[in-house]
């Protein structure tokens, strides 16, 4: 009899064990040594993998299935069960995550990042922008600074340079600061420097040294809280999360959040110190702004925050300033309460 069930055991118990392991593809646009994927997104794939007790295995794709401004449509069609991107790369699908993109609002992306996970969850998830996915975080990277090919002794004197941005309020900020924004993904940057087509980058401090740019780069201008920061998402098709048992959305919802915020935020914290740090080995000169440089700044910019929080409120009916102050609010308790 004993025997009988040990057979029976092995036959049809191991088997079923294996089968009950869930794979979930995951679409990826960076190479496997960006911070993103390697200090980001792998370890929340393992603490994933971890938290189901092995139920659900998250396969990242090695090679890109389509451009990044396409990764949340793969999310919303079901092309991909998870994906990971950059809201203002679907232009007018997320217009309420501008209010984390405005200038002056953070050094650091863990605060930041911490603190629009938990405005969004709870004033901005009811809008269903990500409509066809399942929200399993924000955050944001680093304070975006400006980066030119050459050097320069005022923000006077780089009016009228032509700077590549990624798109959202970096554009505005480049305007009121009188440069021509060109519009063009981070991999034609090292291009459009070197070919003299653009004379300046914004990017935050470890893009600088990753896409090797600091063997061009002269200079950087650095604005205290960022002339503009860049909301991120990780999503998973809708009808895919709604298939997944409780016991498993409840095991990835407890390492996603505010969890996944926070390991986002130090990880791009590290990184822009690693970055800015080898930048300046290999001769990028930091340029800090002087108290009038600032008031300037902050004179160009103000008009960009208020223009950009009416607009919301008005496309997305929600009172995007109280948004916006609580915001604020958010980000100096975590910053008060971390020290």
């Amino acid at each position: 009899m004993m025997i009988r069930l040990f057979i029976f055991c092995i036959i049809f118990l191991l088997p079923l064990k294996s089968y009950a392991e869930t794979t979930l593809r995951m679409a990826n646009w960076l190479p496997p040594t960006h911070p993103w994927v390697k200090n980001i997104m792998i370890p929340w794939i393992e603490k994933v993998h971890i938290a189901t007790e092995g139920r659900l295995k998250i396969q990242l794709l090695e090679a890109p299935i389509g451009p990044p401004p396409a990764h949340f449509n793969f999310a919303s069609n079901g092309i991909a069960d998870i994906t990971f991107g950059v809201h203002n790369y679907t232009a007018g699908r997320f217009m309420s995550t501008q209010i984390t993109e405005l200038p002056f609002l953070s050094d650091s992306s863990e605060i930041l990042s911490v603190a629009w996970q938990r405005i969004y969850e709870r004033e901005l998830l009811k809008l269903n922008e990500h409509k066809g996915t399942h929200l399993l975080g924000v955050f944001t990277h680093g304070p975006g600074q400006l980066w030119f090919n050459k050097k320069y002794n005022s923000l006077k004197s780089i009016q009228g340079l032509k700077v590549r941005i990624g798109g959202g309020i970096a554009q505005s900020s480049a305007k009121a600061l009188g440069l021509v924004p060109l519009q063009a993904p981070v991999t034609k940057a090292y291009e459009l420097l070197s070919g003299g087509v653009a004379d300046g980058i914004q990017l935050p401090g470890e893009s600088i040294s990753f896409f090797k740019l600091d063997r061009i780069i002269k200079q950087g201008f650095i604005f205290e809280g960022g002339l503009y920061n860049v909301s991120m998402f990780v999503v998973m098709n809708k009808k895919k999360w709604d298939k997944l048992s409780t016991q498993d959305q409840e095991a990835i919802s407890s390492v996603s959040g505010e969890t996944l915020a926070k390991l986002a935020g130090i990880a791009w914290d590290k990184a822009d110190r690693d970055g800015i740090n080898i930048s300046q080995e290999n001769g990028v000169e930091l340029v800090y702004l002087s108290e009038d440089d600032k008031l300037i700044v902050e004179k160009l910019l103000t008009p960009i925050i208020e223009s950009t929080l009416n607009k919301v409120s008005k496309e997305k009916k929600i009172d995007a300033h109280k948004i916006y102050s609580e915001l604020l609010k958010e980000i100096e308790y975590i910053k008060m309460n971390n020290k």
